[in-house]
């Protein structure tokens, strides 16, 4: 019977792990196809039976044009033989999305139907996309949830008081804690932490919330957010201009004029210090950029390894790895939080730190 159960339940895992990454015969396999960003929001199947949700698509060119992205997708695929003799196929609109193409999620606007291309690029005139893609559903998606939680938890309290925490408050007061004496106190002492804890406890669960829904690319219909570079970028920049709005006399003091430097050798210290100031946020966004979008690679590659090899044996190697990553994920997503709002403490609390005597 435990026997049973248990080959019962490996089946509905390989499914729902599998469902994604169905590969018609003769087809090429490409892993990134999961983990990228999209005008639609695929959940299963290839395509034109594939079961996928319909993004609007806004456009602003010579006006400001919406429509949805069916118009793509479920529009005319066109192949050309470009000048080296590779193949390149691009959507063509249809309807409202007439007169434009889709080449790798990315839209152009066509002449005569038609992309030209140049050293195997297009080089049509693109409009400006403000497109609701997978990507900015999933950070609307991520940013409600963390205002309900929230809302919910504060609320809880405005109404019972200082109690024992229930419900939902009972996971995110002991998160809040931890950011406020773990990261805020101990890298902006004297009492100046309590200026930047909202932008530290909001950076955490927002990185938080967004890595776990970020783990759905291994199943149907998920988004890799924090696995996009655009948005760990602007997470990023929030910590640089926070850092340099904040930066006292003393902060500067060290950029410009390092105590201890002899002045002759300021002409290469004063660049040094400058380009410190930049690096610092580059490594929060790559790391957190990186160590996201590699672990669901990992994962995806893992699982690939059964379709490629075409044998379902693989399945007693493949799954075991990927669920074992998988759980590793789960630490890397409260991991990478924490580090996140850990070292953006730090720079602020550098940038605010006393003079010492």
């Amino acid at each position: 019977m435990k026997i049973s159960v248990l080959r019962a339940l490996f089946v509905v895992l390989v499914s729902f792990f599998f469902a994604p990454l169905v590969v018609r015969a003769n087809e090429e396999f490409s892993i990134m196809h999961h983990i990228q960003d999209a005008h639609e929001w695929h959940l299963w199947g290839e395509g034109h039976s594939a079961a996928s949700i319909s993004l609007p698509i806004l456009l602003v060119d010579g006006g400001l044009k919406c429509f949805s992205s069916s118009n793509f997708y479920h529009g005319k695929e066109c192949v050309d033989t470009l000048e080296d003799g590779t193949v390149q196929s691009y959507l063509l609109g249809v309807g409202p999305a007439a007169g434009y193409a889709m080449l790798h999620e990315k839209i152009y606007r066509t002449h005569h139907d038609k992309l030209h291309f140049h050293n195997g690029h297009p080089n049509n005139p693109t409009p400006w996309d403000f497109s609701i893609t997978k990507n900015v559903l999933s950070l609307f998606i991520g940013a409600v949830l963390l205002v309900v939680f929230m809302m919910v938890t504060a609320n809880f309290y405005k109404r019972k008081g200082a109690v024992a925490p229930q419900g939902i408050a009972k996971f995110i007061e002991p998160l809040i804690v931890f950011v406020r004496d773990e990261v805020a106190i101990p890298n902006l002492p004297h009492g100046k932490h309590v200026k930047y804890l909202g932008f530290l406890t909001t950076v955490f669960f927002f990185i938080l919330i967004n890595n776990l829904l970020g783990m759905i690319p291994i199943f149907p219909g998920g988004a890799n957010l924090t696995g996009n570079i655009t948005v760990t970028f602007f997470l990023a920049c929030c910590t640089l201009l926070i850092t340099l709005f904040s930066g006292n006399k003393n902060y500067w003091k060290h950029i410009f004029a390092t105590p201890g430097v002899p002045k002759a050798l300021l002409p290469i210290m004063i660049p040094i210090e400058i380009v410190g100031i930049f690096t610092k946020p580059f490594a929060l966004m790559i790391r957190l950029f990186a160590n996201m979008t590699a672990g669901h690679i990992i994962i995806l590659a893992l699982f690939s390894i059964i379709f490629l090899n075409k044998s379902a044996a693989w399945a007693g190697l493949s799954v075991p790895m990927a669920l074992f990553i998988s759980l590793l994920e789960v630490l890397v997503a409260f991991l990478q939080a924490y580090l996140f709002s850990m070292l953006s403490a730090l720079f602020i609390g550098a940038a605010v730190e006393e003079e010492h005597h």
